[in-house]
């Protein structure tokens, strides 16, 4: 499974982004996908998911209501739309595909994925 990210750029604060995740091959339903972020200097965190262990998308607490994951299985493709952007959500977008199972269990760690994107950068300036 290959990724490929697509959709950062430089908003200002309060602005929208959309962030595309676009999978070589078909990852649903044996794969769940996964967004991470890593700003300069800190460590890669989880934002959001496919799934998570009650069956709904996860989502870290610093975006919830911000943020929302969806995916369109049919052209393998997840997105992430961010709204009301703060100047630190800004980081290295990255999405991930892991086994459903391991990501039901651990959606915001790094080691329930298998296979990685390269990542899209986001700016966001106040």
């Amino acid at each position: 499974v290959q990724l490929v990210e697509s959709g950062g750029g430089h908003v200002q604060a309060g602005g929208s982004l959309r962030l595309s995740c676009a999978a070589s091959s078909r990852v649903f339903p044996d794969y769940a996908i996964g967004w991470f972020r890593q700003a300069p200097g800190k460590e890669r965190e989880g934002v959001s998911a496919t799934s998570s262990g009650d069956g709904t998308p996860y989502y870290a607490d610093s975006v919830k209501g911000r943020f929302t994951i969806s995916s369109d299985n049919a052209k393998n493709m997840v997105y992430l739309q961010m709204n009301s952007l703060k100047p630190e959500d800004a980081a290295v977008y990255y999405c991930a595909a892991g086994p459903l199972s391991w990501v039901e269990a651990r959606p915001d760690h790094t080691g329930a994925y298998d296979y990685w994107g390269r990542g899209t950068q986001v700016t966001v300036s106040s």
